[in-house]
């Protein structure tokens, strides 16, 4: 006797998100081939690795967690894309589980506090009708099962797209736009800040320093991938 789930598989069917090919049941958002061949990073245990190292002598961070490399046209780029600009939160939660995975297997989230996710202006998320940011998050903290606070932290000043902008473009685009709604609520904690990819690291980074202006805030980051600008 065949299962409901098995007639609406048929009508529509469950495809990888990077190879289109039809999933198997046990397979969730990508094939296991896919899966197999995504290009990880193992920085775990490595606090002086290459991510953390964007932002030596700018900004003191505890932790810099990521989980894959980015590229022009590779899988993880493909992932990202269809959560930004396809709506596909599905994949988001996975990319943020993905992370989440690799960093409970490390001593750096033991005394982490909660997740804010890197805020968007009003007007951009309604635009968009999503955080990605903040799906990525929401991965993260259900396997981290740490605490996602998503009101702490906005966004003051409506600015365009990091998109092939230079390093210091991209660093003027964001100076000074970040506000912490409650520094009551953030004082003396550690607070994982999580985006997407880590390019230049110039939003993160900006959202640290407004985070760091409260007295004894430590910030740790989390960004799915990793890519040289």
């Amino acid at each position: 006797m065949g299962y409901p789930g098995d007639l609406i598989s048929l009508i529509y069917p469950r495809l990888c998100q990077v190879c289109e090919n039809s999933l198997f049941r046990n397979e969730q958002v990508i094939c296991m081939k896919c899966r197999h061949h995504l290009p990880r990073i193992r920085f775990e245990d490595n606090t002086a690795n290459p991510a953390a190292q964007v932002f030596w002598g700018r900004t003191p961070l505890r932790f810099v967690f990521t989980a894959f490399y980015y590229n022009k046209g590779n899988a993880v780029q493909q992932l990202v894309h269809r959560l930004k600009y396809r709506g596909n939160k599905e994949t988001g939660l996975f990319l943020g589980g993905e992370i989440g995975k690799q960093i409970v297997k490390t001593n750096g989230y033991d005394d982490i506090d909660f997740i804010i996710p890197v805020p968007l202006h009003p007007k951009k998320q309604k635009q968009r009708g999503f955080n990605q940011s903040e799906i990525i998050a929401r991965g993260i903290a259900r396997e981290t099962n740490i605490p996602l606070n998503n009101k702490l932290l906005c966004r003051t000043s409506f600015t365009a797209t990091q998109t092939r902008k230079s390093k210091y473009e991209r660093w003027k685009n964001v100076e000074s736009i970040f506000e912490v709604r409650d520094e009551n609520a953030i004082r003396g904690k550690h607070i994982l800040l999580v985006d997407d990819v880590i390019t230049t690291g110039a939003t993160l980074e900006a959202c640290a320093l407004s985070l760091l202006l409260t007295e004894g805030v430590r910030v740790s980051i989390a960004a799915i991938a990793y890519t040289r600008s």
